[in-house]
C-alpha cells in the first residue's frame, strides 16, 4: 500500500464475478483521515495483486472540491449519505449498481436503503455511527444525554470545552435543542439558534478536530464528538463517556462510491464488493470502532468493541434520531451565515 496524505447493472456484476484473484493493477482510495485500516488495503491488495494507494482528506468539502477541479486520480471515495446528492447532482459517482454485486446481501435489511441512495445504486456501506457530546465524568457527574454540555454547559466544564467544525451537524442539534425543526429556513428559529450559540461559545475553548491526546490528558472535557472517536477515547481515559441529547442527536452512514472519472474500474468494483464480506467489514469496524451495516461481522469484530458502550444508543434515546441531510440551498446558504458568524 502507498499512502499519500492532503489536509448498468446486471453487466457490471457479471464483470466483478469475472474477475480473477490477480486483477493487477492500481486503485487509489480517497477518503477521511485515520479512516482506513492499513491491513484492509494489505489484504486486498495480496489478494487481487493491486497496489493501493490511500489519500487523506478532511471533510466532504474538501473532497468534492478537489473531485469537481478534476485531475485527481481517485478511483474509490468515501462520502457521507447526506453529502452523496451533491456528488450525484453534479455527475461525479458513477452508478455501479452495488446490488449487483456478490456480496451486496451481506448488507443488513435497515442500510440497504438509504435516504440518499434509497436503490443503492451509488454506494456501499463503510461505517455508521451518531454525533453525540463527550464528557469527562471526573469533571462532571450531571447528565450527559443533553445538548446543553455545549449550549448551556456546567460550571465545571467551561473552558474546556470543543465543538468540531462540524457546521450541518452544529445548527441541527441547536434547532432541536430549541425545538425547531433542522434545516429550517424560518428566520426567527435560527436567529434564536444562532443567538444560543453565540453566547455558549463564551463558554468554549476551541472550535476543532483536535488531537485525541487533548482529552487524554484532560485538556479538554467535553466535545460535540463521534461515537467512534469517543470510544477510542474511552479506552484510553475511561472518564470519559458519550452522551445521546435528548432533544435531538446525529445519525450518519459513511459510503464507499466509484467515481464517474476513475481510471481503475473493474478494481474499484472488487473493492466495494471486498468491504462488503463480513471479515473485511470487521477490519473497519474494528479500526475505526464505529460499525458497518455488514451482518455477520460481528463474529469478526473484538469483543470490546462489540460491547461499546458508544456503539449502542439506548432504546429509551433512539426515538431523539436526526437523520443527517443536506439542507435545501436556502437553508444551506442561512447556516453558512450564522457559520461565518460564530467562527469568524
Amino acid at each position: 500500500m502507498k499512502r499519500t496524505t492532503t489536509s448498468t447493472a446486471l453487466a457490471a456484476g457479471l464483470a466483478l464475478l469475472a474477475q480473477s484473484a490477480t486483477a493487477e493493477g492500481n486503485l487509489n482510495l480517497y477518503n477521511f483521515g485515520l479512516y482506513t485500516p492499513p491491513e484492509l488495503l494489505e489484504k486486498f491488495s495480496k489478494e487481487y495483486d493491486v497496489e493501493v494507494t490511500l489519500t487523506d482528506f478532511v471533510a466532504n468539502e474538501e473532497a468534492i472540491a478537489r473531485v469537481q477541479a478534476g485531475g485527481h486520480g481517485m478511483d474509490v471515495i468515501i462520502v457521507s449519505g447526506y453529502f452523496i446528492p451533491a456528488f450525484v447532482e453534479q455527475g461525479l459517482l458513477m452508478e455501479s449498481s452495488p446490488s449487483e454485486m456478490e456480496n451486496f446481501n451481506n448488507i443488513a435489511e435497515q442500510w440497504k436503503s438509504i435516504p440518499t441512495d434509497p436503490e443503492r445504486s451509488y454506494t456501499v456501506p463503510w461505517v455508521w455511527g451518531t454525533t453525540g457530546v463527550m464528557v469527562n465524568t471526573k469533571v462532571y457527574d450531571g447528565d450527559i444525554n443533553t445538548a446543553a454540555i455545549f449550549l448551556d454547559p456546567p460550571e465545571e466544564l467551561k473552558g474546556s470545552i470543543n465543538v468540531v467544525p462540524s457546521m450541518n451537524d452544529m445548527i441541527d442539534m441547536t434547532l432541536s435543542y430549541i425545538g425547531a425543526e433542522p434545516c429550517t429556513t424560518d428566520r426567527e428559529s435560527l436567529s434564536k439558534a444562532r443567538d444560543l450559540l453565540l453566547s455558549a461559545k463564551e463558554n468554549w475553548a476551541s472550535v476543532d478536530y483536535p488531537s485525541f491526546e487533548k482529552f487524554i490528558n484532560e485538556d479538554l472535557n467535553a466535545s460535540v464528538f463521534w461515537s467512534g472517536a469517543s470510544a477510542r477515547i474511552h479506552g484510553m481515559n475511561d472518564g470519559f463517556e458519550y452522551g445521546w441529547p435528548a432533544t435531538g442527536y446525529m445519525k450518519w452512514m459513511d459510503n464507499a462510491a466509484i467515481l464517474s472519472d476513475a481510471t481503475n474500474v473493474e478494481n474499484a468494483r472488487l473493492f466495494l464488493n471486498f468491504i462488503m464480506a463480513p471479515e473485511n467489514a470487521a477490519m473497519i469496524s474494528n479500526y475505526t470502532m464505529y460499525s458497518n451495516g455488514i451482518e455477520g461481522s460481528e463474529e469478526f469484530m473484538t469483543p470490546e468493541l462489540v460491547n461499546a458502550r458508544e456503539l449502542s444508543v439506548p432504546e429509551e434515546l433512539k426515538g431523539a434520531a436526526i437523520e443527517q441531510r443536506l439542507c435545501s440551498r436556502e437553508a444551506q446558504d442561512l447556516y453558512t451565515r450564522i457559520w461565518t458568524e460564530l467562527t469568524r
